[in-house]
């Protein structure tokens, strides 16, 4: 894809949008946060909060991963996650008010606690939830120590003042994470229910603690790193992981052989929309590079080159769909070449046959 020329107009800052376009979330009330308001007197002059997430960004901070792995909808799941997380008592488990549970007979005493607090639960509906599980996620190589704690103190910012909770750190695996269970009634009467802002907020905080530590990390949404796939829910990975095809593999797949056989393509229309914002966020990129660069300090202008570079290593854009049409064919193609060479070698033997006679 061809690069625009960012113009140079005499003052350009005035002129500019404001670069946290690029690191916008896709909600429809997206909290503000200090890197998302632009200076009033120059909305396109990078603020220092501004600098400093962009920095990150182009640095390629490791991405945060907070994820709502599931609800507890009536009292012996309630009971049961707790022992899932603690791998049944053997990992010590820290509550709202900082009391390690221990073992056993800690696991037992939580569970007693809050299936006594869900049976008095009486206005709850029959789907309502319990408590909402999260996890709380870094790559591998983070400080395992720093996690946790920063887990903790975004546990005690986010609910410890209404909800009750508990949280257990696992290291049985190479990504160092948290386990969270939130209990959903409040003090206050009111039930958590989560939205998509929420979870960036949360992402954003986590982040925050994070860095208070010393660990470098950031939370942005895909398309700021050019990224335009949706994750595949953990049910789609598990049943691939056995070797069954999830029907949304299937149907896709299905969807796409028709279209092929009918020798007509789809151009479907939100893959245009994809493209226009995509395009955007490269364009807000490099006419930042431009202003940094015409600033003239060491410091700006390595800033630019580093931002002139992330866009240039961003991926190609690619939905799940043209994905899964290159993978079809692909196939087609390898299927073709192994009947022609099949072809091949019977005509090579057939001569043989006929020398040897």
């Amino acid at each position: 894809m061809s690069r625009r020329r960012s113009p140079q107009p005499t003052d350009l800052a005035s002129e500019l949008q404001p670069i946290s376009y690029v690191w916008e979330t896709p909600n429809r009330r997206p909290r503000r946060a200090e890197w998302d308001i632009p200076d009033p007197a120059a909305p396109g002059r990078l603020t220092p909060a501004m600098r400093a997430k962009l920095e990150r960004i182009v640095r390629r901070a490791p991405e945060v991963m907070v994820k709502i792995t599931g609800r507890t909808k009536d009292v012996a799941h309630l009971k049961s996650h707790p022992a899932y997380i603690t791998r049944n008592g053997e990992l010590d488990a820290e509550t709202e008010q900082g009391a390690t549970l221990a073992g056993r007979s800690g696991l037992k005493d939580l569970q007693q606690r809050w299936e006594d607090d869900a049976r008095l639960d009486d206005k709850r509906r029959r789907d309502g939830s319990l408590s909402v599980n999260i996890i709380l996620s870094m790559p591998a190589g983070t400080d395992a120590i720093a996690v946790k704690d920063s887990a903790r103190a975004f546990a005690i910012e986010t609910f410890g003042h209404n909800h009750d909770y508990v949280f257990v750190q696992h290291l049985d695996d190479k990504h160092p994470h948290v386990h969270l269970t939130v209990r959903s009634l409040g003090h206050d009467g009111k039930r958590l229910n989560p939205r998509k802002a929420d979870l960036q907020a949360w992402r954003e905080r986590f982040a925050g603690e994070l860095r208070l530590r010393g660990i470098a990390a950031e939370a942005t949404p895909r398309r700021t790193r050019g990224r335009v796939r949706k994750a595949d829910r953990g049910a789609v990975l598990a049943l691939r992981k056995r070797k069954i095809t999830p029907d949304v593999d299937r149907l896709a797949r299905e969807e796409i052989l028709r279209e092929v056989r009918g020798g007509k393509a789809t151009e479907q229309p939100w893959n245009a929309r994809i493209r226009s914002r995509q395009d955007a966020i490269q364009r807000r990129y490099l006419d930042y590079a431009a202003e940094l660069q015409r600033a003239g300090t060491a410091r700006d202008d390595a800033l630019a080159r580093q931002i002139r570079q992330f866009v240039k290593d961003m991926p190609a854009i690619e939905t799940r769909r043209q994905v899964l049409k290159r993978e079809l064919s692909d196939l087609a193609d390898s299927r073709r070449r192994g009947a022609e060479h099949g072809v091949d070698a019977d005509r090579r033997d057939r001569r043989g046959d006929e020398r040897s006679k």
